[in-house]
Order: C-alpha cells, then sequence, then structure tokens
C-alpha cells in the first residue's frame, strides 16, 4: 500500500513517514511544501512531492493519482491567524478529499481535533473556536462523501516519546497524548478495516494500539 502523506513535514507526519518506511508492505509520498524538507524524506527512502496546500485542487489530485490511501495530518499551526486556519485546516482538507475522490482513491485517513462538535464550537474560546469550526466542517465534508473514511480526535498532543498504550472510543475523558503514538494509531487504521466509516478520540491509555483499534 503507497500512502500519501499530506503535512508529512509535521511533528505528526514525520513519525507517521518513518513508520510506515519501517513496516513491510507500505511506501510513504510525503507531500511537502518546500524542496529544502525532501532531504529528511529522502533519508528515509520515500518518496516526496513538492505541494502547496494553498494551490489548486489539480495539483493535489496529480500528487494522488499513484497512491492507495490518503492521510491528512496538516495543519496551520499555533502561531497563525484565523485566515490560515480557514486555508488550511478547512480548505486545504476539503481539496484534499475532492483531490482524492478524482484521484480514484477510496481510502483516507483526516486527523481532526479532539472534539469538533457543534457543543464544542459553542464552549471553545474565542481564540481557538475558528479552529475547531475548521475542523468541524471539514469532518462534516469528509463524512459526506462516499470514500473509505476514518476520522481521528487526539487529544492534547505532547512530544514525550511513545508509549504505545491507548484509551480509544467515540468519546473518552480529555486527555494527552504523544504525537509518536497518534502516528502509530493512523498506521493501525490504515491497516484495519473495522476503522472505515468511523471516528474515534484516543488519549493515553491502559490497551496497546494494536488491540484498542482491532476492539473498535
Amino acid at each position: 500500500m503507497k500512502i500519501l502523506v499530506v503535512g508529512a513535514n509535521g511533528q505528526i507526519g514525520k513519525h507517521l513517514v518513518a513508520k510506515i518506511q519501517d513496516t513491510d508492505g507500505l511506501q510513504a509520498k510525503a507531500m511537502i511544501r518546500k524542496q529544502e524538507q525532501a532531504s529528511y524524506f529522502k533519508e528515509l527512502g520515500a518518496e516526496s512531492v513538492l505541494v502547496d496546500l494553498e494551490d489548486g485542487i489539480e495539483k493535489i489530485e496529480e500528487a494522488a493519482k499513484d497512491v492507495d490511501a490518503v492521510v491528512f495530518t496538516a495543519g496551520s499551526g499555533p502561531n497563525t491567524g484565523k485566515d490560515k486556519t480557514i486555508l488550511i485546516d478547512l480548505d486545504g482538507a476539503v481539496k484534499t478529499i475532492e483531490a482524492t475522490k478524482r484521484a480514484g482513491v477510496n481510502r483516507f485517513v483526516m486527523v481532526s481535533s479532539f472534539d469538533t462538535t457543534r457543543e464544542a464550537i459553542q464552549s471553545s474560546p474565542p481564540s481557538f473556536s475558528p479552529y475547531v469550526v475548521a475542523k468541524h466542517y471539514a469532518d462534516e465534508w469528509l463524512k459526506r462523501t462516499d470514500l473509505a473514511y476514518t476520522i481521528i480526535h487526539p487529544g492534547r498532543l505532547t512530544n514525550d516519546k511513545g508509549l504505545g498504550k491507548v484509551e480509544l472510543g467515540e468519546k473518552v475523558e480529555r486527555g494527552e497524548i504523544p504525537r509518536e503514538d497518534v502516528a502509530e494509531v493512523i498506521l493501525e487504521a490504515l491497516q484495519n478495516e473495522k476503522t472505515i466509516r468511523k471516528g474515534f478520540q484516543i488519549v493515553t491509555g491502559n490497551k496497546s494500539i494494536k488491540d484498542a483499534v482491532e476492539d473498535l
């Protein structure tokens, strides 16, 4: 299986590409925004493709034409304004979904926010609500497609070393999770049909990632 990782140069994306390259039968294609980012992925043996999420759908479609699955783990980041949140977390996600469909790819994994419900929008502080709104509508757009999607809602992200243990479910208590463990969950989800057309929250817990995904 060849997997296009959108947002490959992000922290989750880098972990994911490395894990894909270390898994028999899987191959990563890293979608990056700057040419200088390519050397990291070349060292991993992964292919890379230069596309900006603010480009047209056609460029994303071209990047997805030779893959079997697409993972969207891009984000505008905490230091950008509402404009970039709309352009990347909403429009970038929707364009990637549409490009995936146009390219004839069926499998799609979305890394979302922990809670993207209408209630979460209403209860979010003003500085965070645009991000939740963007993720909410991107998720809803994906759910309305015929794609074999999985939507992953991670808790507060940390750079701690992955523990390989999670709590996973449609609703779990808020908590933290290392980005490395999120990448491992994505990897397991890609290989397990039980995750298709499902969304779930994940935080650090007591169950192995493989077992947690299998028990969905």
